[in-house]
């Protein structure tokens, strides 16, 4: 792991006291976003309030083309971004908080509404420590729309340009597991890369007691169910996790009835990005070649979802020196990698980044799971991701500032 500058004590004192002062200022904004959620790429009120909040503490804003935001602090030197995803899931909320949802159908049941009050939290850290004089760099913050759809609102971001400058990106995910006050951290691949595939069949239909004279469709779409995922464990690297698994099969409405078509559609998860990157020429060269015994047509409809988040190591080594001078020594794990799907990756697939796991469990609570509408998190969390975002933002800006100046070190 590369060595990196320890945060100095002025520094962080400043991060842990501001987080500390505003901890019911952050807790009131996090039940009013949660209370108020919208879905991907309607995040409009959302991006009203969080642009009134970090324009309040003096950060420069600029609206993405249809929601969302970025802002800037600092003039000049390395920029590090900080990302939050702002939309919500179309689940039904559950839970009895006096805070739940007010929007029928619609849930912050990913705690995305943490994410983005810790991103405010850090903001306001930051903030003092650039009035204090001690900050060395620029900052970006990216509130990020879409993250819960594919291929994801990431793209937009990269599209417009916000991250051509950035040399390293940071983001956190709530984990439900792990206990509040705690982080879980990863060098290397923590999410794979998932994808979505359609195939529809086409045949001339026909009586099931003359499977000969026509493409028995339904049978061959059995055959793609079962020999697709086979031939890929074969034909790909064992140890890039592929997986493939189906949501919708559909044929035929009749059990004497050879269908004229049918449906086939899943996800492909994949741990390795190497993998990842040549696993749709590789779908689109074995899905005709299955069914062509049988006589039918296959349409393959294949989208690229979000990449790997695949975290740098010197991303990682700050988010560790973090963990160690802020939340103390033995506070930070070590996370399992997951076959969820996350597209902060399109920016580590880009620039140098790191995504680490907050604790929200209440120590000895229950396990809550995400994307459920019965989700509770420990408001707690709130300030813990504020200070590992803040810290890790300078910690980096530190070592990139040291980097650039003459006769700053160069080895590992």
């Amino acid at each position: 792991m590369p060595s990196l500058p320890a945060l100095p004590s002025p520094t962080a004192a400043i991060l842990t006291e501001v987080v500390d002062q505003r901890t019911a200022d952050l807790v009131a904004l996090r039940r009013e976003l949660h209370a108020h959620p919208e879905v991907s790429w309607a995040e409009e009120q959302t991006t009203e309030r969080l642009v009134a909040a970090v324009t309040s503490l003096g950060w420069r804003t600029q609206r993405l083309a249809r929601s969302g935001f970025v802002a800037d602090l600092g003039d000049a030197g390395p920029l590090v971004a900080l990302r939050t995803d702002i939309d919500a899931l179309p689940v039904q909320e559950v839970s009895d908080v006096p805070f739940a949802s007010t929007v029928p159908g619609v849930a912050h049941a990913c705690g995305h509404d943490v994410h983005m009050t810790a991103v405010v939290g850090a903001a306001a850290a930051l903030t003092e420590v650039h009035r204090a004089g001690l900050l060395p760099g620029r900052v970006r913050l990216v509130f990020q729309p879409a993250e819960e759809v594919m291929p994801g609102g990431a793209l937009e971001v990269l599209s417009e340009g916000h991250l051509d400058e950035v040399e390293r990106i940071f983001a956190l995910h709530c984990d439900p597991v792990v206990e509040v006050g705690r982080v879980a951290l990863r060098s290397g691949a923590l999410t794979s890369a998932a994808d979505k595939i359609e195939i529809r069949l086409e045949g001339t239909g026909g009586h099931t007691s003359r499977p000969h004279l026509t493409g028995d469709l339904t049978f061959a779409l059995a055959k793609l169910v079962t020999e697709l995922p086979a031939v890929l464990s074969r034909r790909l690297d064992p140890r890039a996790g592929v997986s493939v698994v189906w949501g919708v099969v559909r044929s035929g409405s009749a059990v004497n009835v050879i269908p004229r078509d049918g449906l086939l559609a899943g996800t492909i998860r994949i741990l390795d990005r190497e993998t990842w990157h040549s696993c749709e020429d590789m779908v689109r060269e074995l899905v005709p070649q299955i069914v062509r015994p049988y006589g039918v047509t296959a349409h393959l409809d294949y989208q690229r979802g979000v990449a790997p988040v695949v975290n740098d190591p010197a991303a990682h080594a700050a988010l560790a020196a973090t963990a160690a001078a802020l939340l103390g020594p033995g506070h930070a794990d070590q996370a399992v990698q997951s076959l969820g799907g996350e597209d902060f990756g399109w920016y580590t697939d880009t620039v140098p980044g790191a995504m680490f796991r907050l604790g929200t469990r209440t120590p000895g609570g229950r396990v809550y799971d995400l994307h459920q509408g019965d989700l509770v998190v420990d408001e707690a969390a709130i300030g813990v991701g504020a200070r590992m975002l803040a810290g890790a933002a300078l910690t980096s800006l530190t070592s990139l500032t040291s980097l650039a100046a003459p006769g700053g070190a160069t080895g590992v």
